[in-house]
């Protein structure tokens, strides 16, 4: 089994200042004859998942040519997940059915300039996943359309609790009709993993153009060591668990036992 290694070169990070200042200047540049239609960026490709860590923002931005409405997604990993159905027996809850959604993001974030469902039609949106009620949740298991859609909806209610889904889109900001922020929030139970960020150009209901950045969340420090030596040395890292646990027993008994 493979393990993915935490020592990733950490890429350099605007300040969140500096970045915005840009913006502000580069509002009055002029732009040549043959400008992309968007330019888009992200503050930082890496998330780094310390011992304290408490959650960050990913700040989005670019620039535009012409008109038209602006959506950032950032979703990933892609994930096995299970949606387990409760039911009441003999006065005890218990997990009475369950349904396994494959290829699902566990982490979803969405900002538009405006509602989506005022951007474009759901047929569009579904394409390329603007939206919940866009993502391709799709179960291998014997369902009828109902009770696919009532799993789905469990399961974005579930990742809403948890903060790794929103339950409003945030907003795009747009200054002097060209050039474009969104900051998307990241809670402090970020799964680690591979991200996409997806931005896209929707003129009358069509994406005209988009624009992808790769983004990676992973563990870093002396928490990252635990996790990599815990995953790679399974069994050792549980012996020394038991150990460590028998140890700290022995000492916490020969500390406040009484005379």
């Amino acid at each position: 089994m493979n393990h993915r290694s935490y020592h990733h070169p950490r890429p350099h990070r605007w300040p969140r200042h500096l970045l915005l200042a840009l913006l502000a200047v580069l509002a009055f540049v002029p732009r040549p004859a043959a400008a992309q239609d968007l330019v888009a960026d992200i503050s930082d490709h890496l998330i780094a998942i310390t011992s304290d860590f408490t959650g960050t923002d990913l700040l989005v931005f670019g620039s535009i040519e012409g008109e038209g409405d602006i959506v950032v997604v950032v979703m990933g990993p892609r994930e096995t997940m299970v949606v387990r159905h409760k039911a009441r027996v003999a006065g005890i809850w218990i997990n009475a059915e369950s349904v396994e959604f494959d290829n699902v993001p566990a982490f979803y974030g969405v900002a538009a300039t405006r509602s989506l469902e005022d951007i474009g039609p759901i047929e569009m949106r579904r394409l390329v996943e603007i939206g919940l009620d866009s993502l391709r949740m799709v179960s291998s298991e014997d369902l009828t359309d109902e009770e696919q859609a009532e799993f789905a909806d469990a399961l974005i209610e579930l990742q809403q609790s948890e903060g790794l889904y929103p339950t409003e889109p945030e907003r795009v900001d747009v200054v002097g009709g060209r050039l474009f922020r969104a900051s998307i929030p990241f809670p402090a139970g970020v799964p680690v993993g591979n991200y996409t960020t997806l931005t896209y150009l929707i003129r009358d209901g069509d994406v005209v153009a988009s624009q992808s950045s790769p983004l990676f969340v992973d563990k870093a420090g002396f928490g990252a060591d635990i996790y990599v030596f815990a995953h790679e040395e399974a069994s050792l890292y549980g012996i020394l668990a038991v150990i460590g646990a028998v140890l700290a027993g022995l000492v916490g008994n020969f500390l406040f036992r009484r005379p």
